[in-house]
C-alpha cells in the first residue's frame, strides 16, 4: 500500500513539475515567435507544438536509454496522440465561448497529420517484410527506417517555412531574445526532470498491479506528458485564439509520430513493434483522427455536444485498455 501511495504521489508531483516547466517554455516561445515575426499558424504548429511535445520525446528517450523500456515510450506516444485528439480540443471547446476551425487547418495541418499516421504504418510494414527477423506479428525498426518519418517531418517544417516567408510581421518590442532562449532551456530541463519522475512512478504501478508497462505508458504517462499541450490549447482558446489551440494539437501529434518514435529507434539501435498491440491501438488512433476531422470541419467549429462525444470516446478507450490489461477481455492478444 505504501508503494502504491508513493507511486501516486510521485506521479502527481511529476505532473506539477511538468506543468511548471511548460509554463516557462510557453511564455518564452510566445515572445520568441513575436520577436522573429512568425505567423500564428506556424507558431502553433511548429514552435508551440514541438515545445509542448518535449515531454513525450523525453518519455521515449528516458524509457529507452535509462530504463530499457522502448514499449513504455511508444505507449506514451500513441496514448498522447489519442489524448491530444479527443481530450484537449474538447476541453478547449468547453472552456471557451467558441472553438472555431479554418479550412487551412483542415486542408493542411489535419491532412498532413493523416499522412504522418500513414507513413508510420508504411514504416511498420517495411520493418515486417524487408528487415530480417520481421514477421506477420512483429516489425523490426532500424535506424535506416527511422529516417523515413524524420524526412517527412522535414517536409512538414519546409511547408510551414514557405508560409512564414510570405508573412509580414508586426514589429516586436520589449523582447530580449537571449533571456527568452535561456528561459526556454530552463523550461525544457524542468520538463525532463518531471518526465523522469513520472516514468519511475508508472514503472512502479506496473509492478504493483502486475500489468504491462505499455498500459501505463498509454494512459498515465500519455496524459501527464500531454498536459503542456492541454494548457497551451485551453489558454489559447480562452484568449479567442482557436488557430493556435487546434494547430498545437495537430502539430504535436505530427511531431510525436514522425520524430519522437524514430528518435527512440535511433537510441535503441533497433526496436520491435508488436503488431498484435500496435494495430488495434493505431487503428483507434486512426478512428479518433477521422472523428476529430469530421467534427472540426462541420460548420468549421467544435460544439459542446461534439466535445463531450470526444471525451466519451477517450473514456471508452481507457476502459478498453484497462480491461485488456487485467485480462477481463481479450480482443488485443498482444496485451
Amino acid at each position: 500500500m505504501v508503494g502504491l501511495l508513493g507511486s501516486v504521489v510521485l506521479i502527481v508531483v511529476a505532473t506539477a513539475v511538468i506543468w511548471k516547466g511548460s509554463a516557462y517554455f510557453e511564455r518564452a516561445a510566445e515572445r520568441l515567435s513575436r520577436y522573429y515575426g512568425l505567423p500564428v499558424a506556424v507558431h502553433g504548429a511548429i514552435v508551440v507544438a514541438v515545445g509542448s511535445s518535449f515531454p513525450e520525446i523525453s518519455s521515449v528517450v528516458i524509457s529507452t536509454v535509462v530504463h530499457d523500456e522502448f514499449s513504455l515510450g511508444v505507449g506514451a506516444i500513441v496514448g498522447s496522440a489519442i489524448f491530444n485528439l479527443l481530450v484537449i480540443p474538447a476541453l478547449a471547446a468547453i472552456s471557451s465561448e467558441e472553438l472555431r476551425s479554418t479550412r487551412d487547418i483542415i486542408h493542411k495541418d489535419a491532412q498532413f497529420y493523416v499522412i504522418s499516421v500513414l507513413i508510420l504504418f508504411i514504416v511498420f510494414a517495411l520493418g515486417a517484410t524487408y528487415v530480417p527477423g520481421g514477421t506477420n506479428q512483429a516489425a523490426i525498426l532500424t535506424p535506416t527506417l527511422a529516417i523515413v518519418p524524420l524526412v517527412t517531418y522535414g517536409i512538414y517544417v519546409f511547408l510551414h517555412q514557405q508560409d512564414a516567408s510570405e508573412h509580414v510581421a508586426d514589429e516586436a518590442r520589449s523582447v530580449r531574445p537571449g533571456r527568452e532562449w535561456g528561459m526556454l532551456g530552463v523550461g525544457l530541463v524542468i520538463i525532463t526532470l518531471g518526465v523522469e519522475a513520472m516514468v519511475q512512478g508508472a514503472l512502479s504501478l506496473g509492478v504493483i498491479f502486475e500489468t504491462p508497462t505499455f498500459l501505463w505508458g498509454l494512459t498515465v504517462i500519455a496524459a501527464g506528458t500531454s498536459l503542456p499541450d492541454a494548457f497551451v490549447s485551453v489558454r489559447a482558446a480562452k484568449n479567442d485564439d482557436s488557430v493556435t489551440s487546434l494547430t498545437n494539437v495537430l502539430g504535436s501529434n505530427t511531431f510525436n509520430l514522425l520524430v519522437a518514435i524514430p528518435v527512440g529507434v535511433l537510441l535503441a539501435g533497433r526496436a520491435t513493434i508488436d503488431f498484435r498491440v500496435a494495430i488495434p491501438t493505431m487503428g483507434f488512433l486512426g478512428f479518433a483522427t477521422l472523428v476529430f476531422i469530421v467534427f472540426t470541419r462541420t460548420d468549421l467549429k467544435l460544439t459542446d455536444r461534439e466535445a463531450y462525444t470526444l471525451l466519451g470516446l477517450y473514456v471508452v478507450f481507457v476502459c478498453w485498455m484497462a480491461l485488456e490489461s487485467v485480462g477481463l477481455i481479450e480482443t488485443v492478444r498482444g496485451i
